[in-house]
C-alpha cells in the first residue's frame, strides 16, 4: 500500500498545482504563443503582412484567412501575429529604459541625499503630475511620431514609478545593521553599494517592470491608435485598431482581433506579475 500512495501523491500534488495555478499556466501559455509570434510569425503563417490583393478585401473569417481580410485583401491573421513583434518590442524596450534610468535616479538620490536627492525628487514630482499617456503625448509632439520616439516617450513617462521604489529602499537598506558592519570592515564605497546595498534595492525591479509592461503595451497601443506611432503598412496592433474603426459595420474582424490580441496579452502580464508579486510579498512576510 505505500508504494501506491507514493506513487499517487505526487501526481495529486501536481492536480492541486495545476487547479491553483491554471490562470498562471494558461497566462504564461498564452504568453510563449505570442512571444513565438513576435519572434518567428513565418512559422505560423505563410502570408505577407503588407502584401495586398483587392480581389480578396473583407474577406469574413474562414479556412482560407483564419481572422479574415482587411480592406487592402491583406490577411488579419498574419498581421496580427507579426503585429506582437512591434507591440511586446515597444512596450518592453519602454519598461527597459524606465527600469535603468528609474533604477539609477533612485539610487543616486537614496545614496546622495541632500540637495542631489532633492533635486531628483522635484524632478520626479514634475513627470508624475501627469499622466503617463499624456505625458508621452507631449513628448511626441516634439519629437514627431515614430517607433523610437513612442519608445522613448512611454520610457520617460514610467520612470518615476521604478525611481521612487528604489528610492526608499536604498534609504532603508542604507540604515541597515549589516550594512553599517560592512562600513566597519572598511570596504570602499563602490564595493558597498554594488555589493550590499544595489542587490537587495532593485529586487522588486523585476516585479514592477512585469507589471508595467501591461500598461505599456496599452499605451502603444493607444498612441500608435492616434498615428503617433509605427506608420502604415506595419502590422502594429494599435495601428491595426485605427484602420479597423472605420470598417466596424462591414467587416468587425479587421479591428476585433487586435483588440483581442491586446487585452489577452494585458491581461496575461499582468496575471503573472500579480502572482509574482503576491510571492515576493509572502517571502518578506514576517
Amino acid at each position: 500500500m505505500s508504494f501506491v500512495q507514493s506513487d499517487i501523491a505526487p501526481t495529486g500534488g501536481v492536480a492541486r498545482f495545476v487547479r491553483r495555478e491554471a490562470g498562471v499556466l494558461l497566462a504564461g501559455a498564452f504568453l510563449l504563443v505570442v512571444s513565438a509570434a513576435a519572434i518567428r510569425p513565418d512559422l505560423l503563417t505563410g502570408y505577407d503582412p503588407i502584401a495586398a490583393n483587392p480581389l480578396a478585401a473583407q474577406l469574413p473569417p474562414g479556412g482560407a484567412h483564419w481572422f479574415g481580410t482587411d480592406h487592402l485583401g491583406r490577411d488579419v491573421f498574419s498581421r496580427v501575429l507579426h503585429g506582437a513583434r512591434y507591440s511586446l518590442l515597444i512596450g518592453a524596450s519602454a519598461i527597459g529604459i524606465a527600469m535603468v534610468v528609474g533604477s539609477l535616479l533612485g539610487l543616486l538620490s537614496g545614496l546622495a541625499r541632500g540637495l542631489v536627492d532633492e533635486a531628483i525628487t522635484r524632478f520626479l514630482d514634475v513627470v508624475s503630475a501627469f499622466p503617463d499617456l499624456l505625458l508621452a503625448l507631449v513628448l511626441i509632439s516634439f519629437t514627431g511620431p515614430g517607433t523610437v520616439n513612442l519608445i522613448f516617450a512611454l520610457g520617460v513617462a514610467s520612470v518615476p514609478r521604478f525611481a521612487r521604489v528604489v528610492r526608499s529602499q536604498t534609504f532603508i537598506i542604507a540604515e541597515s545593521g549589516y550594512v553599517e558592519q560592512a562600513r566597519t570592515f572598511g570596504l570602499p564605497r563602490f564595493t558597498l553599494v554594488t555589493r550590499h546595498i544595489l542587490p537587495h534595492a532593485i529586487a522588486q525591479v523585476p516585479i514592477l517592470a512585469t507589471i508595467g509592461l501591461g500598461t505599456a503595451i496599452i499605451g502603444s497601443a493607444g498612441l500608435s491608435f492616434l498615428g503617433m506611432g509605427p506608420q502604415a503598412p506595419t502590422p502594429e496592433w494599435g495601428a491595426m485598431l485605427s484602420e479597423g474603426r472605420n470598417y466596424l459595420r462591414n467587416a468587425w474582424w479587421i479591428g476585433a482581433w487586435p483588440g483581442v490580441a491586446i487585452t489577452l496579452t494585458v491581461i496575461a502580464v499582468s496575471v503573472i506579475g500579480r502572482r509574482w508579486q503576491r510571492a515576493f510579498e509572502g517571502r518578506r512576510a514576517p
